[in-house]
């Protein structure tokens, strides 16, 4: 057994299983496709779950991957151990009913003993206790002693989740020696203490799961192996966790360097720089398979993970911005088996390095909020911070409520979790009701057609066709006949195209020798197309010969606009640069919306040479083709595919001219002529480096540019302008106009500010240690403002109280003065209590704040609290 590194290991084990005639395939995104059930691919099997249920007809029935992972249930315990991390890759070999347990076994003993030399003395495999089979491969076919071999229960070696295939496992363990042992004579796999290592488990998928006990006997039997690159690596170097391996080791060594700290000689020290090293191999991973940070989701898991690094960089005396050097060592150590990260480099240092600097930018504020808050309630004697402080530093300041629950701790103070959590699902709530339900087609109905065969779509290339109608469904129920209403109808032949890949459905009608049916939309499941059809005359019958007529000239609007999306795309990636990914797009008659990763705002001249390279490619006519081929060779030709998307053994790639070469299952133009002129309506931001164009195509182009000269025509008339030409000229008048009367009115305010300043100065008190101005205004909360600036400068002894009345707006107003402040007052405090007593809620700096108000009936009520607040200091 000799020295070998992690590359070098990833590398052996991917050749060896290629000959025994498995395919390699690539890690497939941390992102997963399809699949609502993850945030992130945490296993090598997850991303491969519909090749074992053949969903999806796998490439080959033998596949080996190494599988890019990230768990985070145990975020906050990443770093004050050496065992936990968050990023991790996973060898494995599968099988899709093809081999099952003699070769599974046989070459994982193969790989271990003789491609890496592990001596077998040291190797001790594990079985279900059942599992007479799996024993009697290793006892009599490998030759590994029975007292070398452990059965275990079904808690250790059986796999199952739920109802569904299921089946025992057998686990291949290390003997790392006594010293990591307990010293018991029957010291074996199963032992809880450190000397028997885990590091390759089969999984043998047998069975079938009733979910009540029951099992039976699948027909195709399928393999699922999985063993931890680091944990082998572990093995092989000799060394005792994951920061020791060496590619995770020079990371670690970088930190050190950063910091000027030498690694184990401070426990504390130990902890940030573990956090560092992980945290960044994982912000790496995950901003190159797409993710962005953001406040939900896959995105709000990076967030955490970037800006707790950024927390433990300044707990380790790190000034400055620091994780990017640190992300170009990952992407140096990884390009090799994963080119993706060189190729999107400079996108990947800009969106971690962006996001460091905004939470730079907010984390000493934040710091120095929660920090009051902390205070605050030590000094009242709480054990924990309310919910709503930790959601504001969340919901304000972008704090992860692990950040705050971890500095919380480090005080000795809890959040209170039930109200924090009440506030999130209110959000939450507030979030789904703002999306709403656009499936168009319920789970209920969808049973019905399951057992229906997949649709024959030969709408690529006709726009009319014959087809038997196979189902009729009424009001969530299958029916034989029906004569009114809307109704779902299924054919077993179609040109309707099926809502799907961002591309609505077809319109058009569906005719029988009985019937005639308006089809309003089109809907795909499971390879089966739904047409959504009112009854227009006569009665529906399974069994009929229908005629699918397509509404054509919608449908070619919509290929205009898809088209144009593909050329969007490949402008956006020439002027803006090769991190431009797609992340969504929405396809009609009426407009193309095209979501793209990109970190700011296009200005002017980019979205200009953006919409004038699109418009070249119209202009060339050049042909649109279409190709059906394997998922290889449409590599070869450079198609453009969703990154970490799942294919099948054929995909269709759509060639438009010289510009675009994507996989595609949408409808497209012949000839780049036929989409006539694309002009974009708008640029703006979905979220957190995402980006949004709107645009449209052909008659759609005409309709806006008279929407436009309407719009100029009604401007002009309202600015008294002679023509449209001198509309801006105009504009530009009135502006001008406005600031002079805006300069004017803001002296004028000014004026009357330091009136009522002297007026109320009168009325100021002593009382304790401070004097005390307290007022009801009706004035502009800015306004007021002057006013508490007023006494806040005259008295450096002084603290203003106003409330600021507006019509119908109530707001408070405090400053204290620089004295008042040294003696214990607090102006966010202040107004965070009293605030509440008029239903309202706000906060700010001990020398001055803000917040807001409802019940002006209880203005007294809190400006006599604020004094009891301050005879109280």
């Amino acid at each position: 057994m000799k020295w070998t590194s992690l590359n070098e290991l990833r590398e052996k084990f991917l050749s060896f299983f290629e000959s025994k005639g498995h395919l390699r395939l690539p890690s497939f995104s941390l992102v997963p496709q399809g699949d609502n059930s993850l945030l992130l691919i945490n296993s090598g099997m997850a991303p491969m779950k519909k090749y074992f249920t053949r969903e999806i007809e796998p490439p080959r029935d033998r596949v080996c991957t190494c599988q890019k992972c990230i768990r985070t249930p145990d975020l906050e315990r990443v770093g004050h151990t050496a065992r936990h991390g968050t990023y991790f890759e996973m060898l494995g070999n599968f099988s899709f009913a093809d081999y099952f347990k003699n070769e599974a076994i046989s070459w994982a003993w193969e790989f271990l003993t003789e491609a890496l030399e592990i001596p077998a003395e040291l190797l001790w495999p594990s079985v279900y206790e059942k599992d007479d089979e799996a024993f009697s491969i290793w006892r009599d076919k490998i030759g590994v002693p029975e007292n070398h071999i452990v059965k275990l229960g079904k808690a250790d070696n059986f796999w199952e989740h739920g109802t569904g295939p299921c089946g025992p496992c057998s686990e291949i363990y290390f003997d790392r020696g006594e010293k990591y042992g307990c010293g018991s004579p029957d010291c074996k796999p199963g032992c809880d203490c450190d000397r028997f290592m885990e590091i390759w488990n089969n999984v043998f998928t047998q069975f079938n799961s009733d979910g009540q006990g029951g099992y039976t006997e699948l027909k195709n039997k399928n393999i699922d192996t999985g063993m931890g690159l680091e944990r082998l690596a572990c093995v092989m170097q000799g060394v005792d966790n994951l920061f020791e391996v060496d590619t995770v080791r020079a990371l670690l060594d970088a930190v050190c360097a950063r910091a000027g700290k030498k690694y184990g000689e401070k426990t504390s020290d130990d902890v940030s720089i573990r956090v560092i090293t992980d945290h960044t191999r994982s912000a790496t991973f995950m901003i190159s398979d797409g993710v962005i940070p953001s406040n939900e989701g896959r995105g709000y898991v990076l967030r955490r993970i970037i800006r707790r690094a950024c927390r433990h960089g300044k707990l380790l005396g790190i000034s400055g911005m620091f994780l990017r050097p640190l992300s170009e060592i990952v992407i140096s150590q990884n390009e090799g088996a994963y080119p993706e990260l060189r190729e999107k480099y400079d996108y990947i240092l800009k969106v971690i390095t962006l996001e460091e600097e905004r939470f730079n930018a907010t984390i000493d504020s934040g710091l120095g909020i929660l920090s009051g808050i902390i205070e605050t309630a030590k000094s009242e004697g709480k054990s924990e911070i309310s919910g709503a402080d930790a959601f504001k530093l969340y919901d304000t300041f972008g704090f992860p409520p692990d950040l705050t629950r971890e500095i919380a701790e480090e005080s000795g103070l809890k959040i209170d979790e039930c109200e924090f959590t009440a506030l999130m699902n209110e959000q939450k709530a507030r979030a789904r009701a703002a999306r709403g339900n656009i499936s168009g087609w319920t789970d209920s109905s969808k049973s019905l057609i399951s057992s229906l065969p997949e649709t024959d779509f030969v709408g690529y290339d006709k726009t009319e066709c014959e087809g038997k109608i196979l189902s009729v469904i009424s009001e969530g129920e299958s029916v034989s006949e029906i004569s009114e209403g809307e109704i779902s109808l299924v054919l077993d032949r179609t040109v309707f195209y099926g809502e799907g890949g961002g591309q609505v459905g077809d319109t058009g009608e569906i005719i029988t020798s009985g019937a005639r049916l308006s089809v309003y939309d089109t809907k795909k499941t499971g390879g089966v197309y739904i047409h959504l059809a009112k009854i227009e005359e006569g009665s529906v019958r399974v069994g009929d010969t229908a005629t699918a007529k397509i509404d054509t000239a919608r449908r070619d609007a919509i290929r205009r606009n898809h088209s144009s999306a593909h050329l969007l795309q490949a402008a956006l990636r020439s002027v803006l640069g090769t991190h431009v990914e797609q992340a969504g797009s929405y396809v009609d008659e009426h407009r193309v919306r095209f979501d793209f990763t990109h970190l700011s705002a296009m200005t002017r001249e980019e979205i200009e040479a953006v919409e004038a390279l699109v418009n070249e490619n119209i202009l060339k006519a050049e042909a649109a083709e279409t190709i059906v081929t394997t998922p290889d060779e449409a590599k070869k030709m450079g198609a453009m595919a969703l990154f970490g998307e799942k294919y099948g053994k054929l995909v269709r790639v759509v060639k438009i001219g010289s510009a675009s070469t994507e996989l595609c299952g949408g409808t497209h133009v012949s000839s780049t002529g036929q989409i006539g002129l694309f002009k974009i309506i708008s640029e703006s931001s979905v979220a957190a480096g995402v980006r949004r164009i709107e645009g449209t195509t052909g008659l759609g182009v005409l309709s806006l540019l008279s929407e436009r000269d309407a719009l100029i025509a009604d401007t002009a008339k309202e600015l008294k302008s002679p023509n449209a030409m001198g509309i801006a000229k105009k504009a530009s008048g009135l502006q001008s106009e406005l600031k002079e009367i805006r300069r004017e009115l803001d002296a004028a305010n000014s004026r009357i500010a330091e009136m009522k300043a002297e007026a109320l100065l009168s009325g100021i008190k002593q009382v304790g240690k401070f004097k005390l101005l307290l007022a009801r205004v009706d004035m502009r909360a800015d306004a007021v403002r002057t006013l508490s600036d007023t006494v806040k400068s005259k008295y450096p002894d002084g603290v203003a109280v106003f409330a600021a009345v507006d019509g119908d707006k109530l707001n408070f107003v405090a400053a204290a003065g620089s004295e008042a402040v040294k003696l214990g007052a607090h102006a966010g405090n202040i107004l965070r209590e009293i605030s509440v007593i008029c239903g309202g809620k706000g906060g700010g700096r001990p020398d001055s704040a803000m917040s807001g108000g409802k019940d002006v009936s209880k203005i007294p009520e809190a400006l006599a609290e604020a004094e009891k607040i301050l005879a109280n200091l």
